[in-house]
């Protein structure tokens, strides 16, 4: 199996664990709060992330400088700006905007990755497979044709979810370019490490450190596979094809909605599946060479 197929699969197997996050996170909001279940969910994914780095051939949590400014920058940016924006107009956008405006990351980190990772060019099939994954996260996520015909964009809301997108994207093309080399376990510890200490901070000062239900800990546990296979992923493919393999995610979504929770899968949504599944083939796929 070669190396860019392994990438592939990697981003594919962090889409489906982001697409179960949200349900164990539904679940663990039914006894706390959002700010306490954050909390959990950073420790255990650290957890997570300590026992993938001992398993491994040389076990070290060592970086180089320029590398943990690199991980201290995704945590903060990352972790804590970019998903309180996101949550925050959560709260005054329609589902339909934030889900919509989050899966535009691709065409900023294709905008990103053309100024800054000179090395990551794009072949045809990877101009075609993030083109036809786009299209798809757009079929999936607004589930009907008058859906995708009536959204309407900028609202402040819509502001502050763009900035999310954006925010996120710039750390994926930090990752790519200055801490490519960092053990993916490794990588995400410090991550959540990082987050972990401003979260607790606040959970001292408000006296609420508590952990409900074992959900909160499911979420943890999910959240720090699905990093680590992105980060595997992302060291072994370029960060346009990345992004664009983690549309795959609102198809995860709505099978798991459709099995867990019974909710319907439209024929709109269906058609955006089967673009995706062809997309993900001409991602896959390597440029020949007639030289």
């Amino acid at each position: 199996m070669n190396v860019k197929t392994l990438g592939v699969l990697a981003i594919l197997g962090a889409s489906v664990m982001w697409a179960v996050e949200p349900v164990f996170a539904k679940l663990s909001y039914a006894t706390s709060n959002f700010l306490e279940t954050s909390a959990t969910r950073a420790l255990f994914a650290g957890l997570v992330a300590i026992i993938y780095v001992l398993l491994g051939k040389k076990p070290s949590l060592r970086v180089s400088r320029r590398e943990f400014s690199t991980v201290v920058y995704v945590s903060i940016v990352g972790t804590l700006v970019a998903d309180l924006l996101y949550l925050f107009a959560l709260t005054r956008a329609p589902v339909i905007n934030a889900v919509l405006i989050g899966h535009l990351q691709p065409v900023f980190i294709v905008l990103l990755g053309l100024a800054i990772l000179k090395e990551d060019k794009l072949t045809r099939f990877d101009c075609l497979g993030i083109s036809l994954m786009i299209a798809a996260g757009l079929l999936v996520t607004t589930r009907t044709l008058s859906n995708l015909y009536t959204l309407k964009l900028g609202a402040f809301s819509d502001l502050l979810l763009l900035g999310a997108t954006i925010s996120w994207a710039t750390t994926a093309i930090a990752m790519r370019k200055y801490a490519r080399n960092v053990n993916a376990g490794v990588f995400t510890f410090y991550r959540f490490c990082i987050a972990s200490i401003v979260f607790f901070a606040y959970l001292v000062a408000t006296s609420s450190i508590t952990i409900a239900n074992v959900y909160q800990i499911l979420v943890g546990i999910v959240v720090g596979i699905g990093t680590i296979l992105y980060y595997e992923g992302l060291k072994r493919i370029k960060a346009a094809q990345v992004s664009a393999l983690e549309l795959s995610t609102p198809f995860f979504a709505a099978i798991l909605g459709f099995l867990v929770l019974g909710e319907e899968v439209t024929s709109v949504q269906v058609s955006g599946m089967v673009l995706l599944l062809v997309g993900v083939c001409f991602l896959s796929k390597r440029e020949r060479s007639y030289t």
